[in-house]
């Protein structure tokens, strides 16, 4: 194993430090904790919104932390739930008076320990709403969690439900727009090469040089098939089936698509299947109003991608073409 390290057992806490001091314009630590919040806080009366999980999928969730996104980020150990306390001690600096949203990944672990956080701030008095995303068409139940994972589409769901919690919305309509993108979000990938977790020293799985692993998770878990290696063509025509089938997709329909690199992936291979899913929806009368192609949920140096679909109305439109100003994503913001 080759890692750029001092030491597994440090390796987040000195990495959330190496985060504020390249991002100081975004990003401040809670003292104490692994909580990243918002350098320039959001106005008071405004709905915060605090995500999180795991370390390892870099750059969520720090790098959405900022202006129209999230207002804090609490990171666990390498794919490892942040702890309740942790939790709440970023749900404490979201708090502007108007309620805090928490965005959270369907794993077991993260499920529980937001749940047991938003107890403990509601007895403090904040008003805490919680939404789960369940992206993840590849499998119903796995090792990590009870129902669908996950995955990349939290993404959308922090740019859209940010977007209108930025515009001063109330918690409730922050709550139901975000619950509607992941009643329609779908996302599911595949790997060419496992990730290592710092602390195991080895790979989470083997695949032969000809092998991929279709349906993984972000956590370096296996997916559902082994298969042989195929073209971008042929990855990008399973990926897209299997997650137009689960929606279901019709012709007409305007999508939002993510084209999400696993870690180890260069943008020139993501580029050629950005380019695939283009050439899916003309095939299929889908216009293809949003394109993001780049790393956007990582599992560690895994090589591979993940596709993203979500079909757009007027408001989810809006919303997603709305200023955000993050260490990852930048739009609509100008500066002097």
């Amino acid at each position: 194993m080759k890692k750029i390290m001092n030491s597994p057992d440090t390796l987040v806490a000195e990495a959330l430090e190496g985060l504020v001091i390249s991002f100081p314009q975004y990003l401040k630590q809670v003292p104490g904790t692994h909580v990243l919040t918002r350098a320039t806080p959001k106005p008071a009366g405004r709905v915060g919104l605090v995500s999180g999980g795991g370390s390892g999928h870099e750059p969520a969730h720090a790098g959405y932390v900022g202006y129209g996104m999230l207002d804090a980020a609490v990171a666990g150990e390498v794919f490892t739930s942040p702890t309740p306390d942790q939790v709440l001690e970023g749900i404490r600096v979201a708090d502007h008076g108007a309620g805090v949203l928490l965005v959270v990944k369907n794993y077991t672990g993260d499920v529980m320990n937001f749940d047991i956080a938003r107890e403990l701030a509601e007895a403090e008095g904040i008003k805490v709403a919680t939404v789960v995303v369940n992206d993840d068409v590849a499998v119903e139940n796995s090792s990590f969690t009870t129902g669908r994972r996950g995955i990349a589409g939290t993404i959308f769901v922090h740019k859209i439900a940010g977007a209108l919690a930025e515009q001063g919305a109330s918690l409730e309509e922050v709550e139901a727009v975000a619950n509607r993108v992941i009643a329609h979000v779908r996302s599911m990938g595949f790997a060419l090469e496992p990730c290592t977790v710092p602390q195991a020293g080895q790979p989470t799985f083997t695949l032969a040089d000809d092998e991929i692993e279709m349906g993984i998770g972000i956590h370096g878990e296996p997916g559902i098939e082994r298969q042989k290696l195929r073209s971008a063509h042929e990855l990008a025509q399973s990926l897209l089936e299997k997650i137009a089938m689960d929606l279901p997709l019709k012709a007409g329909d305007h999508l939002a698509c993510m084209v999400n690199g696993m870690g180890a992936t260069p943008l020139l291979e993501l580029a050629a299947l950005a380019r695939e899913v283009s050439l899916w929806s003309k095939s299929h009368d889908m216009p293809l109003d949003v394109v993001w192609t780049g790393e956007f949920m990582t599992s560690l140096e895994m090589a591979g991608a993940s596709l993203t679909l979500l079909p757009l109305d007027d408001t989810l439109r809006t919303l997603l073409a709305a200023p955000c100003d993050t260490p990852q994503l930048r739009q609509g913001v100008h500066h002097d």
